[in-house]
């Protein structure tokens, strides 16, 4: 029996969910126990992340000029991360970060290594293999998201506009997810995807969100 792009995605997603331990500040945030300081540092480090990660998608999307489905995904996600950056300072200024606070701080190593990395996918990764490790990351990000917004508004008392960065990556993208698997299909009737190299990548992208996550919850 052919295996299809839908089984696929489901299959890797389900292998690269992460361990619930490997991410101890959501369920902080969700407690409404992080300190806003925190909260501080997450608007600012998403303040590198969201721009480099739009310019790598970018960059992927002209990579992929001869494979049409993977060009309409990157090219997807980078209007994505567009619309998240028009959001981002609402929940900055929430925070009480300003222009003069965002110049000054210094970003995190251990924050910065996801985008880095998916910077590394846009020059390196074949745009088929890159397409199936970014998918499946993205379900544990938007599940993350959910759960902040949430207790933004419950804890922390933030509104909508603060929430809105969190909103957007939280709602549900059908016509996202169907692109995906459009262009995960394509590769595999043409033979141009390596599932093995998808899945390594798939596993460092969970790996860097994992530190991610730990780097801001213990930033010294």
């Amino acid at each position: 029996m052919t295996r299809t792009a839908r089984d696929l995605l489901k299959t890797i997603t389900a292998e690269l969910a992460p361990d619930p331990r490997s991410n101890p500040l959501v369920p902080l945030i969700a407690a409404g126990r992080a300190d806003r300081e925190v909260l501080a540092a997450l608007a600012l480090e998403q303040m590198r992340v969201i721009p480099a990660d739009r310019r790598a998608f970018l960059h992927l999307a002209v990579r992929s000029s001869a494979e049409p489905e993977a060009d309409a995904y990157f090219t997807a996600l980078a209007d994505g991360e567009a619309i998240a950056q028009r959001r981002l300072p609402a929940f900055a200024a929430a925070c009480g970060v300003d222009e003069t606070r965002a110049a000054a701080y210094t970003p995190l190593p251990g924050c910065q290594a996801y985008p880095a990395y998916v910077a590394w996918l846009a020059l390196n990764a074949a745009p088929a293999d890159a397409v199936l490790a970014v998918a499946a990351n993205f379900s544990a990000w938007g599940g993350y998201c959910a759960t902040i917004a949430g207790a933004l508004r419950t804890h922390y008392g933030f509104d909508d506009e603060a929430c809105a960065f969190f909103d957007f990556f939280a709602e549900p993208a059908p016509d996202l997810d169907r692109t995906a698997e459009r262009a995960v299909q394509a590769a595999l009737d043409a033979g141009r995807l390596d599932e093995s190299r998808a899945r390594d990548h798939g596993h460092l992208l969970q790996s860097y969100e994992a530190l991610f996550w730990r780097t801001l919850e213990r930033p010294a």
